[in-house]
């Protein structure tokens, strides 16, 4: 993984991907990682500094789903706005995580306190249950500061990563 430029954020910036980094590297299997806003869009990526070559080249690669975070982040959140959907036909409450296990790997989706997502994509060797409790540590430790002026501050700083890396 490469690791995204923290230059410039605030502390809480630093620390949420601190702590992506952190689950990506020491959970074996993890492949990629995107924490996707209530309204879809990409907050923080395991690859954030591919965006642009990724929305630009669309090549297939080994890391993700079409070695994209940008992919990633639109499974997660639909997969989420689909379980969100049958939980309120179901009228069984809020959707605490979602697991798809496919033959060549799983994606795992869990939500954050304020309605954000948590998409972990992992390979087949993968632990389910060790990475749903480190999914769940993260949540735990990124909720609480998942604020509005946070999500501001992601955004743009993957929006201007992506434009830098597109020059």
């Amino acid at each position: 993984m490469t690791a995204p430029s923290t230059f410039g954020l605030s502390s809480e910036a630093r620390n949420l991907h601190w702590l992506l980094t952190n689950l990506v590297e020491e959970v074996p299997g993890i492949q990629s990682v995107a924490v996707v806003s209530s309204d879809g869009l990409l907050l923080l990526s395991s690859d954030a500094s591919r965006i642009a070559e990724a929305r630009e080249a669309r090549a297939t690669t080994s890391s993700g789903p079409r070695g994209s975070a940008a992919d990633l982040a639109t499974i997660v959140s639909g997969i989420g706005s689909l379980t969100v959907g049958a939980a309120k036909l179901m009228e069984y409450g809020k959707v605490k995580h979602t697991m798809v296990a496919m033959d060549g790997g799983s994606l795992f989706v869990m939500s954050i306190s304020d309605g954000s997502l948590l998409g972990v994509h992992g390979s087949a060797e993968c632990d389910m249950s060790v990475v749903a409790y480190h999914m769940a540590l993260f949540v735990g430790r990124a909720g609480h500061v998942l604020t509005p002026e946070l999500r501001n501050e992601l955004r743009k700083s993957l929006e201007s990563e992506s434009t830098g890396s597109a020059r």
